[in-house]
């Protein structure tokens, strides 16, 4: 037999040949071993990632702490300030709420704008959708 004849079935160790159900029994038990594989990738990952986020959630709950206890003497504080540029005191905390509640009402525009542009995730829903439709045609 030369390098470029192929074997013939009966050249072929009886030990080596395998059957269709083999087979398939053999590609199903890689194809779950892979599946697992990178389900337990997925979870180290997430893990790691969720400590960080625990923490970067940390570092956001003390600093909106410390902005919250701070905004009552800041805008005291700007409100005195207009009221030393000559302007009285009613009217100098009546021009800081009323920036504070122009600031609210902008970023509750802004708000509704952003809910308004979410959309599903339209190439995750296809690329699931191509992935069932070749299994089926695969099975």
């Amino acid at each position: 037999m030369s390098g470029t004849e192929r074997p013939r079935a009966q050249d072929v160790p009886v030990d080596s040949q395998r059957s269709l159900g083999e087979l398939f029994s053999d590609a199903t038990r890689d194809m779950s071993t892979l599946v697992r594989s990178e389900i337990e990738l997925a979870k180290s990952e997430i893990k790691i990632n969720v400590v960080h986020a625990a923490k970067g959630s940390g570092a956001f709950i003390v600093a909106g702490a410390l902005a919250f206890f701070a905004f009552p003497f800041l805008s005291v504080a700007i409100a005195y300030g207009i009221h030393a540029l000559g302007l009285g005191l009613g009217w100098s905390f009546l021009i800081v709420g009323g920036a504070y509640l122009l600031l609210a009402v902008l970023l509750g525009l802004f708000g509704v704008m952003s809910f308004k542009k979410v959309r599903p995730p339209q190439r995750t829903i296809r690329s699931t959708q191509e992935t069932v439709a070749t299994l089926k045609n695969v099975g």
